[in-house]
């Protein structure tokens, strides 16, 4: 790997909660920080000002958009695609169409992502999804197209961390379990039921998950691809 520290670093999805926590992690360590946001303009303009980064309005969903994002950066040592979407209820209920957003944004949207990036990439560079610990774990009805989703990604990495892997690329997967953020506050009401499957009973912080974002961007992981690292106090042990 030609640096210690990486220098360029893209996060897709990144004005809030996890993704805002991994772009302050990146920033402090004094990487060159851009992050895109869907429709937070206020908290993604926040956040640029506060750490030096640049904020960029994208939706995943626009595989062109997308793409052409990623090319007009130039090379890029680390993408993080945190960017995804929950759709959640009955299946007999949901809508469609809202299912598909959830499949186009959660796994089509990380593959073009990741090819996109890796056309331009240093060599020893860092390609890294976050996904879920729902892909290995359903406790409760009304997930299945999320947990799906999540689930792709992990067949994903493996594939790609071997297309990539002649040029030292590595390609991981971060699994959160419960995390406190905005969508899901470590005092809210379903808190009880999430900690009843954990082994440490708490949510996680976005800075934890951040810093293992952290670590497979640095030099110690440099042999680390194609893995799943799961960060969920046991959720799915």
């Amino acid at each position: 790997m030609p640096y210690s520290q990486p220098q360029s670093v893209l996060v897709l999805g990144g004005s809030r909660g996890i993704g805002a926590a991994i772009v302050r992690r990146f920033a402090s360590d004094g990487a060159r920080v851009t992050f895109t946001y869907a429709s937070s303009a206020a908290p993604a303009l926040e956040l640029a000002e506060q750490t030096g980064s640049t904020a960029l309005q994208l939706d995943s969903a626009d595989r062109q958009a997308l793409t052409s994002a990623i090319e007009g950066l130039g090379a890029i040592d680390v993408v993080v695609v945190n960017a995804g979407v929950f759709v959640g209820g009955d299946p007999l209920e949901l809508d469609a169409d809202a299912v598909d957003r959830l499949f186009t944004i959660n796994v089509n949207a990380p593959y073009h992502a990741a090819v996109s990036a890796a056309r331009q990439m240093p060599d020893g560079g860092r390609i890294i999804l976050i996904g879920s610990t729902n892909a290995d774990r359903v406790p409760m009805p009304g997930v299945a197209a999320y947990s799906a989703s999540k689930a792709a990604l992990t067949g994903m990495v493996k594939g790609l961390a071997r297309d990539f892997g002649p040029r030292g690329i590595t390609v991981n997967l971060v699994q959160p379990g419960p995390t406190d953020t905005d969508m899901n506050p470590a005092d809210g009401p379903l808190n009880d039921l999430m900690h009843s499957f954990m082994a440490i009973k708490r949510h996680a912080r976005s800075e934890e998950v951040a810093g293992m974002v952290a670590w497979l961007s640095g030099s110690e992981a440099r042999l680390v691809t194609g893995a799943a690292l799961t960060l969920d106090g046991g959720f799915a042990a």
